[in-house]
């Protein structure tokens, strides 16, 4: 027997609405694809997540960090530089992330040829 769901996120006043809305953000998405292949610093992420603003990161980054998608770490060597990495949470999140961008790049062809048809036709 099938449990009653908790969170339904057709519901407006719902919290997973709100998580809905925030990790369906095209920079969540790709913040997170990228640090799944491996922790990065901000400014290593910056040049990874090619056309996001350095303001952009940091608030998508304290978003995924409330969220309990991803740690800081602060290494304090001769320049203090903070390093991201996700969190389990975080790349579990990442295994879906991962399947839309395979989807999108497997069927990108379509949606462009759909889109065409479409604007030919109107």
């Amino acid at each position: 027997m099938n449990k009653p769901l908790k969170f339904n996120v057709f519901h407006p006043d719902c919290p997973s609405r709100i998580f809905f809305e925030k990790f369906a953000d095209k920079w969540i998405l790709l913040i997170v694809y990228t640090l799944d292949q491996d922790a990065q610093h901000f400014n290593q992420l910056k040049k990874s997540v090619t056309g996001i603003s350095p303001k952009v990161l940091s608030q998508k980054l304290k978003i995924l960090e409330r969220d309990g998608m991803l740690t800081r770490t602060i290494h304090d060597d001769n320049v203090i530089r903070i390093e991201y990495a996700l969190t389990e949470l975080g790349k579990a999140f990442a295994k879906t992330a991962d399947q839309l961008k395979g989807w999108v790049e497997e069927n990108m062809d379509s949606v462009l040829q759909a889109r065409s048809e479409f604007d030919q036709k109107h």
